[in-house]
């Protein structure tokens, strides 16, 4: 039954993220995804994997898209916007389900007699044989990968300025 409920879950907020329009509530949502995303691999018995989904996509995946929109809405009008979007109201549909998976959480770790789905635990040093085995070339083109995405939108986002040569410049005395 936990299963389900972090499956629903995990559906539902990603329905959120593809639906809204701004998009700091679809971070929260995408948050959520994640989150629920973790408590099923917990229960399938890789809570290595849960860990990794929490630490690498909800916190720094999150944190990248948001420098990102931080680099490219430079404008003063940007900010006033983002002070309206962020409202009360919009931490209350990601909060309801981060509680219910906080609380099914808890449930699968208090409850002696919860089976996990599987009853083998995968480790890290089997992650880690297994990434940097046979799929070394797919970790190297992803890390490749991001970083031309950062290069690109650090040139999208920055600032152009004339540059003008000193003896070009005026002086005024």
């Amino acid at each position: 039954m936990a299963f389900y409920i972090a499956s629903a879950i995990a559906i539902l907020a990603t329905i959120m993220v593809i639906t809204r329009y701004n998009m700091i509530h679809a971070l929260l949502y995408l948050v959520v995804s994640f989150l629920a995303v973790a408590v099923i691999f917990f229960m399938l018995g890789a809570p290595f994997m849960a860990a990794l989904e929490v630490i690498i996509y909800a916190g720094a995946i999150v944190v990248l898209i948001i420098f990102v929109i931080m680099m490219l809405n430079l404008k003063e009008e940007s900010v006033e916007q983002e002070r309206k979007w962020f409202t009360r109201n919009i931490w209350i549909g990601p909060g309801i389900l981060a509680f219910i998976l906080l609380g099914e959480l808890i449930y699968i770790l208090v409850a002696s007699d919860t089976v996990l789905l599987n009853n083998k635990v995968v480790d890290a040093k089997e992650v880690g044989l297994s990434l940097y085995g046979p799929y070394i070339v797919g970790v190297e083109l992803s890390g490749l990968l991001l970083m031309a995405g950062i290069v690109g939108a650090y040139h999208l986002g920055r600032q152009k300025r004339k540059v003008l040569h000193r003896f070009l410049q005026s002086t005024e005395e």
